[in-house]
């Protein structure tokens, strides 16, 4: 992604304004630019847009709505609306946002396009950085979410677990990273699971193994879900729940986000990504309910839904990132329904039992307006995922607390990381907002980039 920011001495500025504040910046303007707003009808209501001109006809500044400082919600990408609004042109911020940091990220991450299959382009704008931001790192965070992005927006046809892997495979190349993939026979044995529910499709499934950085350094492991479309296998999905399944990588996409911003900030990590990518297919060879498959762990799963599969591909991953005692081991994957019903398309849960963590973790999130919500590990219904001919199944019956059990079947695979943490991201936004265009989007990266930075920068 290109960089947004240039400096330049005739930018012009954008006065950001809220209803409490539009009465004194009105009258700091010049008579026949305060008569324009008047007659335009500006109310610095938030998102209001309103360019004034100067006495030769062109823009003297931009004037853009905030929330009020009291507000009961704030939305800190606001200014992310403002490439799709304004002119081709070079600008600046001439008063505070509510954060300036953020305001310039939500800048970045506006003039986002996909332009794979048509014509699209980008906003012709560009943005002075605000003082005491630093652009290379906001450029690094958007450069990453467009990487997720892409990634998600990219149909199925065109980003199967092949084409997934061979973005793996640059990404590595681009930082000196090691790359391997297991696949066929040695998948099949070493990773049954992964194995299962990719093994109906015409696209091989495999697992893509990334490592970089120095082996003396903290082990930071981070696994993606890749099922790069669902069609929820034999339990066949219908089609509404079917329509935007190639956002079925969210995980991969997410975890490759991370990992460039982790590579490309040079953190004092041993960085290690797994992505176990497949597709769930429907074939006479289909992993089918009620089967049993004994995981790379040892465990035995029985088959309660073959549409529970995420779960499935993960734990034969964390499996294998678990028997290297990794410092911190991170899982992110488009995995439950519940999660959605639960907390919406924009709030993704998050689950450890690291209490340090867990704080650190929630206090990034608000800090990089990626919000994420702490779920519990719940004990007690671990004994749901009892299965009476396997050691557990993957999908229990009932319905209830869907994203709690996906999360403690995942905890089944991990015992000797010092510290892990699952998030059930939707990688998805339903409806457009500032700076979060419809379709694919980086959740949960941000934040987890941003807790990375405190430890080991």
């Amino acid at each position: 992604m290109p960089s947004v920011f240039e400096t330049s001495p005739t930018a012009i500025p954008i006065t950001f304004v809220t209803k409490s504040s539009w009465d004194q910046v009105a009258g700091t303007l010049p008579p026949a630019q305060r008569q324009f707003a008047s007659a335009s009808a500006f109310a610095a209501k938030p998102g209001g847009y309103l360019a004034l001109p100067a006495p030769d006809g062109a823009i003297a500044q931009v004037l853009f709505g905030l929330e009020d400082d009291g507000a009961r919600s704030r939305d800190l990408f606001r200014p992310g609306a403002l490439p799709g609004l304004l002119p081709p042109g070079t600008y600046r911020f001439a008063n505070a946002p509510h954060d300036a940091r953020l305001a310039a990220l939500a800048f970045a991450l506006g003039t986002y396009r996909f332009a794979r299959y048509r014509k699209t382009d980008r906003p012709e704008v560009r943005l002075v950085p605000p003082d005491g931001v630093d652009p290379a790192e906001i450029d690094r965070i958007a450069g990453a979410a467009t990487l997720a992005r892409d990634l998600i927006n990219t149909p199925s046809n065109d980003m199967g677990p092949d084409e997934l892997a061979a973005v793996a495979q640059a990404l590595a190349a681009e930082f000196g990273a090691s790359f391997a993939c297991t696949v066929g026979e040695e998948l099949a044995k070493n990773f049954p699971l992964i194995h299962a529910v990719g093994m109906a499709s015409s696209r091989a499934p495999r697992l893509i193994d990334i490592s970089w950085g120095d082996p003396g350094h903290p082990k930071v492991t981070l696994v993606g879900k890749g099922v790069c479309f669902d069609t929820g296998g034999l339990d066949l999905k219908p089609s509404s729940g079917m329509l935007i399944m190639k956002k079925d990588m969210g995980g991969a996409a997410n975890v490759l986000a991370l990992a460039r911003m982790v590579m490309d900030a040079k953190l004092k990590v041993r960085l290690r990504v797994l992505i176990p990518a497949v597709e769930n297919a429907v074939a006479g060879n289909a992993f089918r309910p009620l089967d049993i498959f004994t995981s790379r762990k040892g465990i035995t799963v029985e088959i309660g839904n073959t549409d529970a599969e995420g779960r499935l591909v993960l734990a034969d991953a964390l499996a294998l990132a678990d028997e290297e005692t990794p410092d911190l081991l991170v899982d992110l994957g488009t995995l439950t329904g519940a999660a959605r019903v639960a907390l919406g398309p924009d709030l993704p849960p998050f689950y450890t039992n690291d209490e340090t963590l867990a704080a650190d973790l929630a206090r990034c999130a608000v800090k990089e307006n990626d919000p994420l919500w702490r779920m519990p590990l719940w004990p007690p219904y671990d004994a749901w995922l009892d299965s009476k001919t396997a050691t557990i199944t993957n999908a229990p019956s009932g319905g209830f607390a869907g994203s709690i059990t996906c999360a403690l079947f995942l905890q089944r695979f991990v015992e000797q990381a010092r510290s892990w943490l699952h998030v059930d991201i939707y990688g998805w936004t339903p409806s457009a907002k500032p700076a979060r265009p419809e379709g694919g989007e980086c959740q949960a990266a941000r934040a987890i980039y941003a807790l990375l930075s405190e430890r080991y920068a």
